[in-house]
């Protein structure tokens, strides 16, 4: 999310972009239920689940959600406000990250509000910090790429748009060749940002079209498969399949009519006693192994597994919240170092691309928890 905050910099003084890479209309009955899924998610207001993410999704897309988008978007100014621009730091670990305050100005954007004066101030301040002191890393290609977009048709410095061309070159070759055979650039959930930064191409060619189409129907059979059920990576599919990407708040159409969501009608169950599945968890790292079998509901997550095993063993475990959902940080007492992270992968070495969650495990399946570095 990093280089969210540098696109974020260079949104007010950008012309429209030429849509190279075109999506075209998909069935709005899809759409639809994508956007259904956004909405239970937006009454989880406590700070840590507040996601601007789903604000700004949903106000590129072609749906709206009422008074509760309204109500949402109220929640979050007073949390981001109270967080950020409050003199305490005394709970930095409280304080949003760079990502985290680069979507929430996206979002008061997205509904057409320009930040100025002291508060505006203090908010883009905050920003530059943590652009200081994460510029050298990208945590996507995708994000860099529609950073570099911005910075080549701004104003703001003109002697590095030769260099900006070169960038944003490289970053789109990147992508283009970690397109999948089944039409996903790198994996299914990446995808959605690397579409967005290939419709915001300067670059025709004939591979971009090409890809693109591929992309996507690789997206819609995954909405056919319910693949989709992350907040985050919802928020960012939808822009798309409205044409839309971020750089289109250069200039955010405010008065742009969308349909009212309403909720899911749920189908009753027929299953009167609640199937249970069997799960093993595995912990293997150079300093300790751990092997232990429990039973959950059938479409348990698996941190409810996580959590069936920390009751009734000696696992223990612990996350931390981020905008893609809690993600593991120590298992059975041991934290990821500055350079390693706890990876999950489903038996016998197969990675797992959801997170603990929104994955599912089926009934038998053993599920591996390896501490890896990179």
């Amino acid at each position: 999310m990093g280089c969210l905050g540098a696109l974020l910099f260079l949104l007010g003084g950008l012309g429209a972009l030429a849509q190279i890479c075109e999506i075209t209309e998909v069935d709005s009955t899809l759409v639809e239920r994508l956007g259904q899924r956004l909405l239970p998610w937006m009454d989880r207001l406590s700070p840590e689940q507040l996601n601007p993410s789903i604000y700004v999704g949903l106000r590129l897309s072609s749906l709206q959600a009422g008074a509760k988008e309204a109500h949402y978007l109220h929640s979050l100014k007073l949390s981001y406000q109270q967080s950020l621009l409050s003199n305490d730091n005394s709970d930095s670990e409280a304080k949003p990250s760079m990502g985290q305050l680069a979507l929430y100005l996206l979002a008061l954007r997205a509904n057409c509000e320009f930040v100025r004066g002291c508060k505006g101030d203090s908010l883009v301040s905050q920003l530059k910090r943590f652009l200081e002191d994460e510029k050298g890393a990208i945590d996507t290609l995708a994000m860099a790429g529609l950073a570099f977009s911005c910075l080549k048709l701004s104003n703001l410095n003109r002697n590095l748009r030769n260099r900006s061309t070169v960038a944003l070159g490289r970053v789109q070759e990147k992508i283009l060749k970690a397109q999948t055979p089944e039409g996903h650039f790198g994996n299914v959930y990446s995808t959605p940002l690397a579409l967005q930064l290939l419709m915001a191409s300067l670059r025709p060619t004939v591979e971009l079209g090409t890809a693109c189409l591929k992309a996507k129907a690789a997206l819609l059979a995954s909405l056919q498969h319910k693949a989709f059920q992350n907040p985050l990576m919802i928020s960012q599919l939808l822009p798309i399949l409205n044409q839309k990407s971020y750089v289109d708040l250069i200039s955010p159409d405010c008065e742009a009519p969308r349909v009212l969501l309403e909720p899911a009608t749920e189908t009753p169950s027929q299953t009167q006693v609640p199937e249970f599945i069997h799960v093993t968890l595995k912990v293997s790292s150079t300093f300790l192994s751990y092997r232990h079998s429990v039973s959950v509901p059938v479409s348990s997550s698996l941190e409810d597994v996580l959590k069936k095993a920390q009751e009734h063993s000696r696992f223990t475990y612990a996350t931390q919240a981020s905008l893609s959902g809690p993600y593991l940080t120590s298992v059975m007492g041991n934290k990821a170092g500055e350079r390693e992270f706890w990876q999950l992968l489903r038996a016998p070495d197969t990675p797992l691309l959801q997170g603990i969650a929104d994955y599912r495990p089926r009934d038998g399946e053993t599920i591996e928890l390896r501490l890896v570095g990179w």
